[in-house]
């Protein structure tokens, strides 16, 4: 992989990341980018003090989103993704 490339999924990354960002806020849930380069979602639940950490990732054609306990969804599937962070966070 070339630095550019490596440059280029790193901007992905985050724009996943902050398309999820703006959908569990507004399911009330707290967040903020994390690691390195901000390649991770740290997600919290405001009334349990709960948290996740959540990445994107490329996978063949696309991009996932995974989370700690098996969570995998296609980017594609944001809703339904931040609407499970939300009843995992409460």
């Amino acid at each position: 992989m070339s630095v550019v490339g490596g440059r280029d999924i790193a901007e992905v990354r985050r724009r996943h990341l902050a398309a999820l960002a703006y959908e569990v806020e507004s399911r009330g849930l707290a967040w903020r980018f994390a690691g390195p380069e901000e390649s991770l979602l740290a997600v919290y639940g405001v009334r349990t003090g709960r948290h996740v950490m959540v990445v994107a990732t490329p996978s063949g054609d696309g991009w996932f989103y995974l989370w700690p306990g098996g969570g995998m969804a296609d980017v594609t599937r944001l809703s339904e993704v931040a609407d499970r962070l939300a009843a995992l966070l409460g």
